[in-house]
């Protein structure tokens, strides 16, 4: 437990409240930049280092001072875009900017128990007005550094960790069985995908039944009924300017692009491989601005977050301002699949969902791409987009910039898309929603006992700082008495001489440019680490010039001139930010 100053509660006889600042030593790790890195040396620990120990560490030669090394044991707490404590177990490394190496005064308090301390802290900071950005969180170190948490009397935290032990084991036991399974159906849910676009799923069903044509021939009709409809378009805006058609101007119709076989596996008798563009109208979406602020003609917007892997998330729908003509264009239909078209994680990328057209008259920002099958069954074409071998391919052509994976309309046009005979589609989506339902009802059941766990872990920790989980002793030194005694050393320490800064200290300090001139020069979406590096936060890594950095970077959101938007995985949990600087 812990709380906000002005809202202090009592506490257990023998408690006291004190200030995070008071627990131990904060450092802000090193400010490392690109040209630091080397083949080989000590590892550096970045936030994703933490929250994925799969993704790479890099490595520098470089000397840096000792409060910037850690090993394993070491407790550290990432404070901007992920908020969490960690404990590191992969050996001697370095800090980054942006984590701080947690160094207990373990005369006040025991570094076990200031861990979950911390997570508990953690969740109260960001109930309060210290913790700022909706996307961009981070915690002030000012604020953080006076946040008041309780403190036991040191007799009774020794108590508080044996008990701990006792009962958290279990809990986190059953939360790792529950997460294994709930892996173990997110594998059978990709083999049902995989079996419903590859004709294993409808092998008897195949060997039972003689469609009326195949899946070439169905191809081929769909590419005649992809050519009527731009004639009928070019017609349409000839008759409409009031000219008769030019000389020639069927000549001017637009190939698809034709699919690239390599590497393509085999297909069941009676199927073909096509690209998107053979069978789809594909089009891009609507760039958010100051001017669409949502006023007189507003619409629903959808965004990213609200496409999922196979599902939509339409909880929060924002709106947007729609000029004349823009709607009969860009509405979209049912039946329409929404692609992600930018992402951090290769895992995300591409992903998609089929619009239901529940929300009348909804159209799409420019990170989604809509797909608007022609002849096609639109959840067998969002079915093979979400398999395997569906991002195998998107993959492959998304290209990166900044640390951001992106895909174009261009790009998606050249994805090769199984095509079965049509009633083979029809029959494969059906066993394959039927199988989902089951699985969908499984999935559920275990995010439940999911989140039950996780509550059941939050209660015992409450528990235990609310001085509710172990009964306290008459016996044992107070927390205000130890407290007031440190105080009185720390108070005489003060006094003493204070140690002249090095001059490796006095350089650590450069000059830096300003943000807005660092998103006017990209001219595009940058990632928020690379941006902040650019502005040469990474010579520095000083507390108080990041501080300066996201008050610049609020004032740009407040004066309408930042896009900031969050790279989220398909469950919604945020990887990082992505900054752009919007003009006009």
């Amino acid at each position: 437990m812990s709380v906000a100053n002005e809202q202090i509660p009592a506490l257990p006889n023998g408690w006291e409240w004190v200030p995070i600042g008071e627990t131990g030593e904060y450092i802000n790790g090193f400010a490392f930049k690109p040209s630091h890195r080397d083949s080989s040396g000590l590892p550096i620990v970045r936030i994703q280092n933490l929250t994925d120990e799969s993704k790479a560490l890099n490595t520098t030669n470089i000397e840096v001072p000792a409060n910037y090394k850690i090993d394993t044991g070491d407790m550290l707490m990432s404070w901007s875009a992920t908020l969490d404590v960690f404990v590191w177990r992969r050996g001697p490394a370095l800090v980054n900017q942006h984590i701080f190496k947690v160094v207990p005064d373990e005369r006040v308090i025991r570094k076990e128990l200031l861990f979950y301390w911390l997570k508990q802290a953690i969740q109260q900071l960001q109930k309060t007005e210290h913790l700022h950005g909706s996307t961009m969180m981070h915690i002030n170190r000012g604020p953080f550094m006076a946040h008041k948490v309780p403190l036991p009397p040191v007799a009774e935290q020794v108590r508080i960790i044996s008990k701990l032990g006792e009962v958290l084991p279990e809990v986190d036991a059953g939360f790792a069985e529950l997460k294994a399974a709930q892996k173990k159906l997110a594998q059978y849910r990709q083999s049902l995908l995989k079996s419903a676009v590859d004709g294993a799923l409808t092998a008897e069903w195949r060997a039972e039944h003689s469609p009326d044509e195949s899946g070439a021939q169905l191809l081929e009709r769909i590419l005649q009924e992809r050519r009527a409809r731009w004639e009928a378009k070019q017609l349409a805006k000839f008759d409409e300017q009031g000219k008769m058609p030019l000389k020639d101007w069927q000549n001017k119709y637009p190939v698809p692009t034709q699919p690239d076989a390599t590497n393509l596996p085999d297909l069941p008798v009676g199927w073909v491989w096509a690209s998107l563009d053979q069978v789809s109208e594909i089009q891009g979406g609507i760039q958010k601005q100051p001017s669409r602020a949502p006023l007189e003609n507003k619409y629903p917007f959808l965004r990213v977050a609200n496409v999922a892997r196979g599902k939509l998330k339409l909880d929060d729908v924002h709106e947007i301002e729609l000029f004349s003509g823009e709607l009969e264009r860009l509405a979209l239909v049912a039946g329409d699949v929404l692609i992600v078209e930018g992402n951090g994680s290769l895992t995300e990328i591409g992903r998609c969902a089929v619009w239901d057209g529940s929300i009348p008259n909804a159209v799409h920002q420019n990170h989604l791409i809509r797909v608007r099958p022609i002849g096609v069954v639109s959840r067998f074409v969002e079915t093979w987009l979400n398999s395997l071998g569906g991002i195998e391919k998107l993959t492959k052509l998304a290209a990166t910039t900044s640390g951001l994976y992106t895909l174009s309309v261009g790009k998606i046009s050249k994805i090769p898309v199984p095509i079965a005979p049509r009633s083979e589609q029809e029959e494969a989506m059906r066993v394959l929603i039927e199988s989902l339902s089951t699985l969908d009802s499984q999935e559920q059941s275990l995010e439940l006992a999911l989140k039950q766990a996780t509550a059941q872990r939050q209660n015992i920790l409450r528990a235990a700082f609310a001085g509710q989980l172990v009964p306290q002793d008459p016996n044992d030194e107070s927390a205000g008495v130890l407290l007031g005694r440190i105080r009185a050393e720390r108070s005489e320490r003060g006094k003493q001489p204070k140690a002249r800064k090095t001059k490796q200290q006095k350089e650590i300090a450069t000059v830096v440019s300003k943000l807005i001139d660092v998103l006017a020069e990209a001219g595009d979406w940058v990632s928020a680490q690379e941006a902040f590096r650019r502005c040469g936060v990474g010579d520095g890594a000083q507390t108080e010039r990041v501080e300066e950095l996201y008050a610049e970077l609020r004032k740009l959101d407040h004066d309408g001139k930042l896009a900031v938007e969050a790279v989220n995985d398909e469950d919604g949990r945020k990887l990082y930010d992505k900054l752009k600087l919007l003009v006009g």
